[in-house]
C-alpha cells in the first residue's frame, strides 16, 4: 500500500513537472514571438515613419532656382526655367540672384533652396570634398541634367595691351565672385601658363562688377566663366573695344590632361565684335536639385525644362537637349530626372 502511494505521488510530481516545463516553454515561445513581433512592429513603424517624413509635392508651395549675377547667363535662363516649371507643376517658381556655383551648392546643402545652376567641375568637387569644399562633402544634392558649355573667358580691353596670359603679371585681374566656380577656373588656367594668384593682383568681383571696373579702368582684365555671348561682356563691348585672350591649343591640351572636365571651345568670329575666332576652353553648365525633392516632382521639373528648351530666346537655349542631358555629369542623377531621360532617350 505504501509503495502504491509512493508510486502515485511520484507520478503526480512527474505530471506537475511536465506541465510546468510546458508552461515555461510556452512563455519563452510567446516571449520570443512577442519579441520578434515587437521588433517587426518597431521596424515596420520606423519604415512607415521614414515614409511619412519623406516630402511630397504638396510640401512645396513654391520653388527657388539659384542662378548667378544678373549679367551672366544663368539668370536669364533661370527666369525661363522658372516659368516652365510654374506652368507644368502649378508651383510658383522664381529665379534668384546668387554668388553662383560654389555658393549655390552650399545653399542647397543647407536646405535654403531647391534647385540651382552649377558648373560641372564645381559639382564634382563638392561631391568629393575637394578644393573649395575640402573636408565638406556635399552628398544631399543630385543632378537634374547638363545644359550647355560654359566658356572660360579672359576678358580685357584692346587698349590695355594684354594679348597673352603672361601679360597678366602684376596686373589687377578679376578672378570671380567669392564662392563662384570662376575662381577655380582662373587658378587652373594661370597654373597651366606658369602663373599663380601671387603673380597678379586678384580682385574678387562678380560679372557686373568686372564689367564696371574694366570700363572705369580700375582693373586690367577679368575671368568670366559663362555661356557666350555673356551679358556683362556684351555690355562692355557696347562702350569699348573688347579683346578675349586666347588659350592656345597646346595649353588647352595640357589643361585637359590634368583637369579632364575641361573641353576645347571656339568663340565664334563676330562675338563681341571680334573679327576672328578665339580658341578657348569650357566646362559644363548643369542644374542640380536637393535629393529629398520627391521623384514625381523631380520628373515634372526635368520634363518642363527639356521639353520647352526650344522656346528659350537666349542663344544657349538651342544647346539644351534631352539627348545630351546626361553628358559630363559627374554626380548622381536625381531619380525623377533619370526617369525622364530613360523615357525620352530609349
Amino acid at each position: 500500500m505504501k509503495n502504491k502511494k509512493l508510486s502515485l505521488l511520484a507520478f503526480m510530481m512527474l505530471i506537475a513537472l511536465l506541465v510546468l516545463a510546458a508552461c515555461n516553454s510556452s512563455d519563452e515561445g510567446s516571449s520570443g514571438d512577442s519579441g520578434g513581433n515587437d521588433s517587426g512592429s518597431e521596424n515596420g513603424a520606423e519604415t512607415e515613419k521614414e515614409t511619412e517624413t519623406g516630402k511630397t509635392k504638396d510640401d512645396y508651395p513654391y520653388l527657388s532656382i539659384l542662378t548667378g549675377g544678373t549679367q551672366g547667363t544663368y539668370y536669364p535662363l533661370g527666369g525661363s526655367f522658372a516659368d516652365f516649371i510654374t506652368e507644368a507643376t502649378g508651383i510658383k517658381t522664381t529665379a534668384e540672384v546668387s554668388q553662383a556655383s560654389a555658393a549655390n551648392m552650399t545653399a542647397l546643402k543647407d536646405g535654403k533652396q531647391e534647385i540651382a545652376f552649377v558648373q560641372t567641375d564645381i559639382a564634382y568637387y563638392a561631391s568629393k570634398g575637394e578644393l573649395m569644399f575640402e573636408n565638406d562633402v556635399i552628398d544631399n544634392v543630385s543632378a537634374i541634367g547638363a545644359l550647355y558649355p560654359e566658356t572660360v573667358q579672359l576678358v580685357t580691353l584692346e587698349k590695355n595691351g594684354i594679348k597673352t596670359f603672361e601679360d597678366l603679371k602684376g596686373k589687377k585681374v578679376s578672378v570671380g565672385a567669392p564662392g563662384s566656380g570662376t575662381y577655380a577656373n582662373a587658378e587652373q588656367l594661370l597654373e597651366i601658363h606658369g602663373l599663380t594668384m601671387d603673380d597678379i593682383s586678384p580682385q574678387m568681383l562678380d560679372f557686373g562688377e568686372s564689367q564696371e571696373s574694366l570700363q572705369a579702368g580700375q582693373i586690367d582684365a577679368a575671368f568670366i566663366t559663362a555661356g557666350t555671348p555673356t551679358g556683362a561682356v556684351e555690355g562692355l563691348h557696347a562702350v569699348a573695344k573688347v579683346f578675349i585672350v586666347p588659350v592656345e591649343d597646346d595649353k588647352a591640351d595640357e589643361l585637359i590632361a590634368k583637369y579632364p572636365y575641361y573641353a576645347k571651345e571656339i568663340i565664334p568670329a563676330g562675338t563681341y565684335g571680334s573679327a576672328d575666332e578665339t580658341p578657348a576652353v569650357s566646362v559644363g553648365a548643369m542644374l542640380v536639385i536637393q535629393n529629398d525633392v520627391p521623384e514625381d516632382l523631380g520628373y515634372e521639373i526635368t520634363k518642363a525644362i527639356y521639353d520647352n528648351a526650344s522656346k528659350i530666346q537666349h542663344a544657349k537655349g538651342a544647346l539644351i537637349k534631352a539627348e545630351s542631358g546626361l553628358d559630363g555629369i559627374g554626380i548622381p542623377v536625381h531619380p525623377g530626372a533619370q526617369k525622364y531621360f530613360d523615357e525620352v532617350n530609349n
